[in-house]
C-alpha cells in the first residue's frame, strides 16, 4: 500500500487516472442511483395506469361480474392476476385466503389508489365508481408488482454497470496517449548525444507542455552558449600557446647544435621533449576544439585510400622508429561522404594511438570494407588492447590506460569519438584477437560516398 502511495505521489499519470476514475465511479453511483429510483418510480406509474385502464375498460364494456366457483383457467397465474370485484361485494368474502374472490376489502375505501394488507397480502388497490353508480375495485399483489418493477428497473441499470468498466478501461487508455507526447519527448532527450544541443521542436507538442519545452529550449542554448565559449577559450589559449612553444623548440634546437659537456647534453634531452610533448598537446587541443565545434564543414566524397597515404607519410617515421610493420591491407579503394579533413584528423589520431601502444616489432593494419550503403575503417594493431570495463572510458579526455609508460596527451580518442559524433559516424572498439584477448581494432562506420 505504501508503494502505491508512493507511485501515485510520484506518477502525474497515475494521480490523473486515479482521479477520473473515482470522479467516474461517483457520477456513476448517483446517476445510477437515480436511474434505479426514476425506473422503479415509472414502472409502478405503470403498474398503477394498467390498473386504471382496467377500470375504464371495465366501465365502457359495462361489463357484469360473476365470481368464479373453483375452476381452473389455463395460463391463470394466481400471483400477477388483477382481480376485479364489487366493493359492496367484499362483505361476501368466504374466507381469509386471496386465492378466492371476492376479497375482503373494507366497504368504505374512497376512490383512488391506495395499498393495503387484505388476507395476509399487501395489495396495491384502485376503487372506481362507475357511471351507473357502482363501485369497483381493482387489485393486484403488491409484492408481484414489486418485483417486477426492481426487474424492470434492473434492466435500466444495466448499461450503467457495462458502462462504468468500459468507461475505465477508455479513461485510463486516452490518459496514455495523452501523455505520449511526454515520453516520446523523453525518449528523444535521452537518445541525443552529449554535443547535440540544438533545440527540441516543440510545434507538436500539446500547449501544456509547449512552455516547459521553451524553458529546456532556453537552458540548451545557454549551455551551447557556454560549452561554445569554453572551447573558444582552450582554442585561443592553445593558439596563443604555439608561438612561444615554437620559440621555445627553435631555441633547443640551436642550443642542441653547439657544443656542450655531456651532462649539459644529457639536461637538455628531457628539456626538448618535454617542450616537443607541449607542442603536441597543443596541436590535439586544437584539434579537439575544432572537432567539438558546432560549426558546419562542407562534406564532399572522399577517397579512403587517398586518406590512409597522408597518414603513413606524416606517421611513417614514428613507426619505422619502432620498427612497426604498418600498412594497408584493402586493395579496393572506397568513396566516402565526410569533410575530408575531419577524416584525416580522424584516421591519423587512431594510427597514431595505435603505433603508440604497439610494442617494438609489431604490426599495424588498416584496413577499409564496404558493407551495402555503408563503409567500415579498421584500424588494428598488436599492442596490449583495452579491456571492456575502459573500453567506454578512453574516450574521455586526458584519459590514459593504466600499466602504460607511453607518453601522450589522452586526447587522441576524445577527438576521434568528437568528430564521429558531430559526422554522425558509429565507432566500436575490440579486441584485434578475440581468443587471445590483445590487440585494439577501432572500426568507424561511415557513410558511402557517391563514386
Amino acid at each position: 500500500m505504501d508503494g502505491f502511495k508512493k507511485h501515485l505521489s510520484d506518477s502525474m499519470q497515475l494521480r490523473l487516472s486515479v482521479t477520473l476514475s473515482l470522479a467516474i465511479l461517483i457520477v456513476a453511483v448517483l446517476a445510477g442511483f437515480f436511474a434505479f429510483a426514476s425506473a422503479l418510480n415509472e414502472a409502478h406509474e405503470l403498474q398503477d395506469e394498467t390498473l386504471r385502464q382496467v377500470a375504464i375498460l371495465f366501465e365502457r364494456q359495462q361489463m357484469t361480474l360473476r365470481y368464479p366457483s373453483g375452476e381452473q383457467i389455463v395460463g391463470d397465474d394466481e400471483e400477477s392476476r388483477v382481480i376485479v370485484q364489487y366493493l359492496t361485494d367484499s362483505s361476501k368474502a368466504t374466507g381469509n385466503d386471496d386465492a378466492t374472490i371476492p376479497l375482503p376489502f373494507p366497504t368504505t375505501l374512497p376512490d383512488g389508489l391506495s395499498t393495503m394488507n387484505i388476507a395476509g397480502e399487501n395489495f396495491r388497490v384502485l376503487v372506481r365508481t362507475t357511471f351507473r353508480g357502482e363501485r369497483i375495485v381493482v387489485a393486484q399483489e403488491a409484492d408481484v408488482r414489486d418485483k417486477e418493477a426492481r426487474e424492470s428497473a434492473w434492466r435500466n441499470l444495466l448499461p450503467f454497470l457495462i458502462l462504468f468498466p468500459v468507461l475505465l478501461l477508455v479513461v485510463g487508455d486516452l490518459v496514455r496517449k495523452l501523455f505520449r507526447p511526454i515520453a516520446a519527448l523523453s525518449d528523444e532527450i535521452d537518445q541525443r548525444d552529449e554535443q547535440a544541443l540544438h533545440p527540441i521542436d516543440e510545434n507538436h507538442l500539446p500547449t501544456e507542455i509547449r512552455p516547459f519545452v521553451v524553458a529546456i529550449n532556453r537552458l540548451l542554448t545557454r549551455v551551447a552558449q557556454s560549452m561554445e565559449a569554453q572551447r573558444r577559450f582552450i582554442a585561443d589559449a592553445a593558439h596563443e600557446l604555439r608561438s612561444p612553444m615554437t620559440a621555445l623548440s627553435l631555441q633547443a634546437e640551436r642550443l642542441s647544435a653547439t657544443e656542450m659537456s655531456a651532462v649539459a647534453y644529457e639536461r637538455l634531452l628531457p628539456l626538448s621533449r618535454g617542450i616537443e610533448r607541449s607542442r603536441k598537446l597543443i596541436d590535439q587541443l586544437l584539434a579537439l576544439a575544432t572537432a567539438q565545434s558546432s560549426s558546419d564543414r562542407s562534406q564532399t566524397s572522399v577517397s579512403v585510400h587517398e586518406v590512409y597515404r597522408r597518414v603513413l607519410e606524416d606517421l611513417l617515421p614514428l613507426a619505422e622508429r619502432k620498427r612497426i610493420d604498418i600498412g594497408v591491407e584493402s586493395i579496393e579503394d572506397v568513396q566516402v561522404t565526410i569533410n575530408e579533413m575531419d577524416l584525416l584528423i580522424l584516421v591519423k589520431n587512431l594510427v597514431d594511438n595505435a603505433i603508440r601502444y604497439t610494442p617494438v616489432g609489431g604490426r599495424v593494419d588498416l584496413t577499409v570494407e564496404l558493407a551495402q550503403e555503408t563503409v567500415i575503417l579498421q584500424v588494428k594493431d598488436s599492442g596490449p588492447g583495452i579491456s571492456a570495463e575502459e573500453q567506454m572510458l578512453v574516450f574521455d579526455p586526458f584519459y590514459r590506460s593504466l600499466g602504460t609508460d607511453e607518453t601522450g596527451s589522452g586526447l587522441g580518442l576524445s577527438i576521434v569519438k568528437a568528430i564521429a559524433d558531430r559526422t554522425g559516424a558509429h565507432i566500436r572498439l575490440s579486441f584485434s584477437d578475440e581468443m587471445k584477448k590483445n590487440g585494439l581494432c577501432v572500426s568507424v562506420w561511415l557513410k558511402r560516398g557517391k563514386t
